[in-house]
């Protein structure tokens, strides 16, 4: 029997990079995983089929984030296919401006800016809020923040890290909320981690010397694997971290030391 055999998770954004790396451990250690997306269904089936490839259960959840109605619409598909929940990780969000690039602070409009916020703050806030409902006691809340709120931000990354400032609030003010209930809350904090969404910068032709100079930002001397987020949520979400609480947790491999 797996670490969390019995339980049931949902992963947001849990069909893509740091996501699926979450979703796939979870599954690995015993879970039911309920993978959720918002548009991309094939890469959130992919994962459902990863984790039953390897012996476990999971399903797809669709919903919109960052739009009115959306922790609404997410729990109702998730309660069409479970019945409770124990683990809950917040892991979608975006940084990236309305038309889909990375624009620096002197170019960020207002829309940008409540865009990043409805998606990265206040989608998590009431995702929590509505499905505290459901979460068993004894259950685990885990964020996915960004090493970025403990360090300076480059110029087209200062509105994505003021977004996810909130989160390490709302983590720790949690944490001591639902502690009379034995449910943990816990913020992970990625630094730059090799997934689609930094795929322009980290992998593209020419761009050897870039992802040179990110690993060297570390310690351990190389880019983040999106794994290596998973394994640590997984932990988090494990019997294991029982006494640990309302913290944010440095993932990024020493590079804000």
């Amino acid at each position: 029997m797996g670490a969390l055999s019995g339980k049931t998770a949902l992963v947001t954004g849990g069909g893509r990079g740091i996501g699926r790396a979450i979703s796939e451990r979870l599954g690995r250690d015993g879970a039911r995983v309920g993978v959720h997306y918002a548009s991309d269904e094939t890469a959130a089936k992919e994962t459902v089929t990863a984790i039953e490839a390897a012996g476990g259960e999971a399903f797809t959840v669709r919903a919109e984030l960052g739009v009115p109605g959306d922790a609404e619409a997410l729990w109702a598909a998730f309660d069409a296919q479970a019945d409770g929940l124990d683990i809950l990780v917040n892991n979608a969000g975006i940084n990236k401006a309305l038309d889909g690039t990375l624009r620096p602070f002197e170019a960020i409009t207002r829309g940008d800016i409540e865009h990043l916020f409805a998606v990265n703050a206040t989608a998590p806030f009431f995702v929590i809020q509505e499905g505290l409902s459901r979460l068993r006691d004894g259950g685990r809340i885990i964020n996915v923040s960004t090493g970025l709120t403990r360090s300076a931000a480059k110029s087209d990354l200062i509105a994505y890290a003021m977004s996810k400032g909130p989160i390490d609030i709302l983590t720790s003010s949690l944490a001591r909320e639902l502690g009379p209930r034995g449910i943990t809350v816990n913020a992970v904090a990625p630094g730059a981690v090799d997934t689609d969404m930094n795929a322009t910068w980290l992998r593209g032709e020419g761009n050897a010397e870039a992802r040179t100079a990110t690993g060297a930002r570390s310690p351990l001397g190389r880019v983040a694997d999106p794994t290596d987020i998973g394994d640590l949520v997984g932990f988090l979400a494990s019997n294991d971290s029982r006494w640990v609480t309302g913290q944010w947790i440095d993932a990024t491999g020493g590079a804000t030391l």
